[in-house]
């Protein structure tokens, strides 16, 4: 348990620029709820499921952060600000996932079964932002801020909107079309070495033209000798 917690501390000071001490940072509420969820989940596990809710609800209220202890959360798991963060029954959260105020892992099915969404390790969860469903948010996808997503997120994608959409892709893709252009730019507007030397060619040639016109209209020495 002390490792668990010295392993969310230092991880709050390494993603938090605004903790500047390790005392600081042990005022977090989306630290106490993680802690609390902890204990609570040791009870559910144990079928003291009364005593786990009770203490579920008793850490909503301190913390305005909601995790059902039936939630499966792995290490390192940081709830930055927390106010507002739900987490379902049948939530799986991997480690290193970074979770910002406002994020539901919510469920889309009335029956017992799996339907929270599986947040995969290292993934950020923007500001209010909804994932709702069976769905796996992949192994370093960014969900952004009021992001609302129903579908499956892909290892290292980066979604945002209602419904959400991947933007990275479409990203890449005008940063490869806009490279595509400048080296178009850039062969047009550089001369090849046989531009060079057909231009090189063509002014000896008009040089030539020139010395013979002259030749040509040059009155001869011997005609003017007296």
């Amino acid at each position: 348990m002390i490792d668990r917690i010295t392993e969310d501390v230092r991880t709050a000071r390494e993603t938090d620029p605004a903790a500047r001490s390790t005392a600081e940072v042990l005022l977090y509420a989306g630290l106490h709820a993680v802690w609390l969820y902890r204990i609570a989940h040791w009870l559910w596990e144990r079928d003291f499921r009364f005593t786990a809710r009770l203490l579920s609800q008793i850490t909503r209220f301190l913390t305005g952060v909601e995790i059902h202890p039936a939630a499966d959360l792995g290490r390192r798991v940081f709830i930055d600000h927390g106010m507002g963060v739900v987490v379902g029954e049948t939530a799986e959260i991997g480690d290193d996932v970074n979770m910002y105020h406002g994020v539901t892992l919510g469920g889309d099915d009335p029956r017992p079964v799996k339907r929270h969404p599986t947040v995969e390790d290292g993934a950020t969860l923007g500001a209010n932002s909804t994932v709702v469903g069976d769905i796996v948010v992949g192994e370093g996808a960014t969900v952004g801020a009021g992001a609302v997503v129903v579908e499956s997120v892909p290892s290292g994608a980066t979604v945002v909107g209602n419904p959400a959409k991947r933007v990275d892709r479409e990203a890449e893709a005008g940063l490869e079309a806009g490279e595509s252009v400048a080296a178009n730019e850039d062969a047009l507007e550089t001369p090849t070495d046989a531009d060079a030397a057909a231009a090189n060619g063509s002014q000896s040639k008009t040089g030539d033209a020139a010395v013979d016109d002259e030749t040509a209209t040059r009155p001869c020495c011997d005609a003017t000798a007296p």
